[in-house]
């Protein structure tokens, strides 16, 4: 069984830095998906980047140039940097993982539904 679990996150000025941490366990394929998503109160749940097993990438527009994912797979972890953060970054931030046979970038565009494996997530809050 898969388990996911974020750390990281917290309150930090806008313009400030975070990195959050997503320990997977329990993994046992070879091809994956991960990414992050995120979800602000009252507003849908939206994906904010994905990595592959190869290390190719994907990202929301708002994030890109600020955001940055990796993954260091001997300690099977997935990592967010969030540089120059934003009011509009505050969300509660979830780690997801999903195994189907295809593309990362395809899942992504699929949104929450790409996913089939989720974390317990992990606050980020942004003031001014």
């Amino acid at each position: 069984q898969v388990q996911l679990v974020e750390s990281g996150g917290g309150s930090v000025q806008a313009g400030g830095s975070l990195r959050l941490s997503c320990a997977a366990s329990g993994v046992t394929y070879s091809s994956y998906c991960m990414g992050w998503f995120r979800q602000a109160p009252g507003k849908w749940r939206e994906g904010v980047a994905a990595i592959d097993n190869d290390g190719r990438t994907s990202y929301a527009d708002s994030v890109k140039g600020r955001f940055t994912i990796s993954q260091d797979n001997a300690k099977n972890t997935l990592y967010l940097q969030m540089n120059n953060l934003k009011l509009g970054d505050t969300a509660m931030y979830y780690c997801a993982a999903d195994f189907r046979p295809r593309s990362c970038s395809t899942a992504f565009r699929s949104g929450q539904l790409g996913f089939g494996n989720w974390g317990q997530g992990t606050q980020v809050t942004v003031s001014s």
